[in-house]
């Protein structure tokens, strides 16, 4: 099934916030990425519809196997091409802000060289 990036980003996002605060609600994801509550409710119908999350009575949003795997996916990226963007001499928040546009639309097989020549690049020089 086709993703659109929108629905990565809030999947990403989810998963960012798990991992920072230990759970996630609607009200996260809005302030997480400055959108209103209104689009973010709208956003989770559909990620919900599409069973790639669930929401709990309590309003707390988990992410189903399908979503997560989706979520990490870009969230490998996102911090991949950071840390590629810094090393080249990018600021921080300028790299992440390019790493966020730049991870939906890098093919497979391009992010697959730039994991292989971070790998390669980030061994101790000594062993070589």
């Amino acid at each position: 099934m086709q993703i659109h990036e929108s629905s990565e980003d809030y999947l990403e996002s989810i998963l960012m916030l798990k991992e920072r605060k230990g759970f996630v609600r609607s009200i996260d994801i809005a302030n997480e990425l400055d959108y209103t509550k209104a689009s973010v409710s709208i956003a989770m119908k559909k990620l919900r519809e599409n069973g790639y999350i669930e929401v709990d009575a309590e309003g707390f949003i988990t992410l189903t196997p399908a979503g997560h795997k989706i979520a990490a996916r870009i969230y490998g990226r996102h911090k991949l091409l950071t840390e590629f963007f810094v090393r080249l001499g990018v600021s921080q928040e300028t790299a992440a802000a390019v790493a966020c546009k730049v991870e939906h639309d890098l093919s497979e097989e391009t992010f697959e060289k730039l994991l292989l020549h971070a790998q390669k690049n980030s061994e101790d020089p000594g062993t070589r």
